[in-house]
């Protein structure tokens, strides 16, 4: 099999042309009509590709070792650990106090900066930099993620042409012009090509993004639900906190709550006892109240108000306080974990109460739920409990190995402030190493086990932020790439095309070289586009009289020309975060394209033959 791998006349249609063709063309078909989900798809052809005879087995599964794939797991890992510690809080703080709720005053300050950092290292770091602010930004604004994500990254790939160290087809140009004898471009002589792209690609979504962005999202005015809302709504708890104090005279003083009955006969739970400045949350089992004490209780109003009568206690006004706000204490799932010290212990003999702190509201033991009294239920392997806390306890309880914390919590302001100095200190390394030359992968990659080694987040959290739909959908179509550039198929379609515009305008010679780098951009590595094209268009110019050097920057430039499906390594990050489906990037990514090319031909039409 894989006749072609020899790669014969570069004119003449082989078989496994033919076959590697087909195989784009089905690829280009599910991508457009949405057949399969995108990793499906990726897969699909991954293994297909080896079964057909077009590559080896172990060039089919290579995508998922690629500095590609690898860099993108680990800026995942980076960008979660920067989100937990509590950096990126700090920092979407001051953009907020200037943009405000403004989208597009926070659309043109974080695409401003994915360019400017994209200037100076490869797009995929510089989005994912600024991935978790912007998340947050788009919760605290409730402007949906859909509409902030997508021009940020499609303005970090234009942020790759600002200087000839952005992406990788300008990094490897000059070799290449060495190559054909032509003389080398320096450091910034693509940034005027580069400007033009990133204001254009800015201004395209501030005059166009509420015509081409998703309009799936939440509607304005609807405020999406929070987690404590969801969680409220999932198990069905109580969304009322009542309040009440212990007067002079009431029998309650110098009671426990088991005395006092006030889970067995009133159905309630204490939440938190204050008096003065001092809380304590979820009191222990004997603690015994006092004058003087406020009791936070969950429970029915109906309970709470015969609790009141019979223990002659006074109801705080107002005596109701929502649960579901943006306060610090909140409810949480705990899972028991595979070899977990608690499992088999019952909840009495773990005083979850005096050792976390933090109140158990509910057990879900296999299929059955318990909502009454389950202080001397064993627990188990898998159980879940709903529990309700401070942040910072509920926390702690899930950073040990008796529980897993299932539902999402951040940190609470000012928790700690070495864990975001050691966030941002190896982040920080990453990006030093990745700009002194390191491989990416390498140098991303060691940022994230550095965040491990210094307790920023946990291994397990660092498996938890991957996507690998992400991963997956790269690591599918790389091995595609390498079969076209194997088989002579992606010569061979370039041959042909090229030979279409000779004796042709410039203007139109131009634009076939970018449209022919965009195509390839889609489908193959952008580098290995631009190693492809470049021999080709320098001949070309040779024979047509237009400069070899103008034509070859074009392939480099165009190569980033990326948006019409989330194949880019950026478009593929965004993709999960932002709830992207493919027709999202051909209706955006198309017009941009296009764009892209008419700025692109025109400045170099205008300032470089």
């Amino acid at each position: 099999m894989c006749t072609g791998c020899g790669r014969g006349n570069q004119e003449d249609m082989t078989p496994d042309i033919a076959l590697v063709l087909a195989v784009l063309g089905v690829t280009i078909l599910l991508f457009v009509t949405e057949a399969l989900r995108v990793d499906v798809i990726a897969i699909t052809i991954m293994v297909a590709l080896p079964w057909l005879g077009l590559i080896q087995p172990a060039e089919a599964f290579s995508g998922l070792a690629s500095n590609a794939v690898v860099a993108v797991i680990a800026v995942m890992i980076v960008s979660h650990g920067l989100d937990r510690s509590g950096v990126v809080r700090r920092i979407t703080r001051p953009v907020l106090q200037v943009a405000g709720s403004s989208e597009r005053k926070i659309v043109a300050m974080f695409s401003a900066a994915a360019a400017v950092v994209s200037a100076l290292m490869q797009n995929i770091g510089a989005a994912a930099l600024l991935l978790p602010a912007l998340l947050r930004v788009s919760k605290k604004t409730r402007i949906p993620t859909e509409r902030l994500l997508m021009p940020m990254g499609f303005v970090a790939i234009l942020g790759g042409t600002l200087t000839l160290v952005g992406s990788g087809p300008l990094i490897i140009l000059n070799d290449l012009l060495g190559q054909a004898g032509q003389s080398p471009y320096g450091l910034f002589s693509v940034t005027p090509i580069g400007l033009a792209l990133v204001a254009g690609g800015i201004l395209y979504f501030l005059i166009m993004g509420r015509r081409v962005l998703p309009k799936h999202a939440v509607q304005a005015g609807d405020a999406p639900e929070s987690p404590q809302h969801e969680m409220i709504e999932t198990w069905q708890l109580p969304d009322t906190m009542r309040r009440c104090v212990i007067p002079t005279g009431s029998r309650l003083a110098g009671m426990s709550r088991e005395e006092a009955g006030l889970w067995k006969t009133y159905r309630l739970h204490v939440l938190s006892l204050a008096q003065d400045r001092d809380v304590v949350h979820a009191p222990w089992r004997f603690t015994r109240f006092s004058k003087g004490q406020e009791l936070r209780l969950l429970g029915d109003e109906a309970d709470f108000k015969r609790f009141v009568a019979d223990y002659a206690l006074t109801a705080t006004t107002p005596s109701r306080a929502r649960l579901a706000g943006p306060e610090s204490a909140r409810f949480a799932e705990l899972v028991i974990p595979p070899r977990s010290p608690v499992a088999g212990k019952t909840m009495r003999r773990l005083a979850l109460r005096n050792t976390h702190g933090v109140e158990p509201i509910i057990l879900l033991s296999g299929k059955q739920q318990h909502r009454s009294d389950f202080s001397d239920i064993p627990l188990g392997v898998g159980d879940v409990i709903v529990a309700y806390g401070p942040a910072e306890n509920l926390l702690a309880a899930g950073d040990n190995r008796k529980f897993a914390l299932l539902t999402p919590i951040d940190p609470p302001e000012g928790a700690s402030a070495r864990k975001p100095l050691r966030a941002v200190l190896c982040a920080a390394v990453a990006v030093v190493l990745a700009l002194s030359g390191a491989h990416l992968s390498v140098a991303l990659f060691s940022g994230a086990l550095a965040m491990i080694l210094l307790k920023v987040m946990t291994m397990d959290d660092a498996y938890k932020a991957v996507d690998w739909r992400t991963v997956f959908l790269l690591a599918g179509l790389i091995p595609l790439g390498m079969a076209m550039d194997k088989t002579g198929g992606a010569e061979f379609i370039a041959s042909g095309m090229m030979r279409l515009p000779h004796g042709g305008h410039p203007l139109v010679i131009l634009t076939g070289v970018a449209i022919l780098a965009t195509f390839f951009s889609l489908f193959m590595s952008n580098v290995a586009a631009t190693v492809l094209l470049v021999p080709l268009v320098v001949a070309i110019g040779q024979s047509s009289g237009i400069s070899p050097r103008a034509l070859a920057l074009l392939v480099a430039v165009a190569a980033s020309n990326s948006f019409m499906l989330p194949t880019h390594q950026v478009n593929a990050l965004l993709m999960g975060p932002g709830g992207y489906r493919n027709r999202d990037y051909v209706r955006a990514g198309s017009i941009m394209s296009v764009l892209f090319i008419v700025i692109a031909v025109g400045l170099i039409h205008s300032f470089y033959l």
